[in-house]
């Protein structure tokens, strides 16, 4: 799920979807109308599940979408390759999640509580809580 906004109104830190993924703004440039023109809004990001780096370039009253972000703590229940198996603990409900990064990939086990994002039915496990 997305919500619409004007990327004048973007700020660093936080997210926006750029090419149909949901990314980290990490910096926003914007420059003085012209004569004949609006003012311009560069924005680079960072794909939150990927890594991958971003840019997106438009008028400051153009209308985008930002992702929005479901949070939530989750028990690990099973690993097996990849994807990992999570229970929610709030609603009982299990959830496979396969984005990680490297440090949380090499630490994770069953039984650890973790902290989950689950944005556009994708899911990201973002910590391990101690």
């Amino acid at each position: 799920m997305t919500k619409p906004m004007e990327l004048g109104d973007i700020k660093e830190g936080s997210y926006m979807m750029i090419d149909g993924s949901p990314c980290k703004v990490v910096e926003v440039e914007k420059s003085k109308p012209g004569k004949h023109g609006s003012a311009k809004v560069r924005v680079v990001g960072i794909d939150i599940f990927t890594g991958a780096k971003k840019s997106y370039v438009g008028p400051s009253e153009s209308k985008i979408e930002v992702p929005i972000i479901e949070k939530g703590s989750a028990q690990v229940v099973n690993i097996s390759g990849n994807v990992v198996q999570l229970m929610d603990l709030q609603t009982f409900q299990t959830i496979d999640a396969e984005y990680m990064e490297e440090d949380i990939k090499s630490r994770i086990q069953p039984g650890q509580e973790v902290e989950y994002w689950k944005v556009l039915d994708k899911v990201k496990i973002v910590r391990i809580k101690s």
